[in-house]
């Protein structure tokens, strides 16, 4: 029996020590930002945006954000935009179009071409079809706080008052330390309290 128990015992404690220690299980670490789809990204994007009211570090996520909104998934579209920015920089607002057109053409739902010729629309004081675009961005991407300040832009130029302090509020619930849009609001509102008075 003695026997039996020393020659067991060595070998119970080799089984033993050959096995995995016992880990803890960690909580789940959240995928990298790299590892999601843009969707994810943007969502996680923004709800970071959301938190920051200093405006220094809310940069760095809003040019994440701007990344993901130009890249259309197509190098072709891609390639339409980038010579429709460079034929805009020469004011050749003609082109610009044309290539803009190709690209919403190309790929309907892709958000930042419709912006790209809304905002073309406004640099050339086309505003009702600025808006015409700017409506199409905001059904692909409702939280895309360029087009919501152009479109407050057009209605503060329009006399439209009241109308774009709701637009430019609305951009400050997306990107509270989106400076401009809060010089907007404050004006906005003393104006539109003065006129109550």
């Amino acid at each position: 029996m003695r026997f039996l128990a020393t020659s067991i015992l060595p070998l119970l404690i080799l089984t033993a020590a050959a096995q995995p220690p016992a880990t803890t299980p960690t909580p789940q670490e959240p995928p990298p930002l790299a590892a999601i789809s843009p969707s994810q990204k943007l969502d996680a994007l923004f709800a970071q945006l959301k938190r920051l009211r200093d405006p220094s570090a809310a940069e760095g996520i809003v040019a994440q954000i701007w990344g993901v909104w130009n890249s259309s998934g197509s190098a072709t579209v891609d390639m339409m935009l980038r010579a429709a920015d460079a034929a805009a920089g020469k004011q050749q607002y003609a082109a610009a179009l044309d290539y803009l057109d190709e690209a919403i053409a190309l790929k309907p739902d892709y958000a930042e071409s419709w912006n790209k010729r809304a905002t073309l629309h406004f640099k050339t004081g086309n505003y009702e079809r600025s808006m015409s675009d700017i409506a199409q961005v905001l059904a692909r991407e409702p939280r895309h706080f360029g087009a919501l300040s152009g479109m407050a832009a057009i209605l503060e130029d329009s006399g439209q008052d009241a109308a774009a302090l709701d637009v430019w509020q609305r951009v400050i619930d997306l990107y509270p330390a989106n400076r401009d849009a809060q010089g907007h609001v404050r004006t906005l509102s003393e104006k539109l309290d003065g006129n109550k008075t």
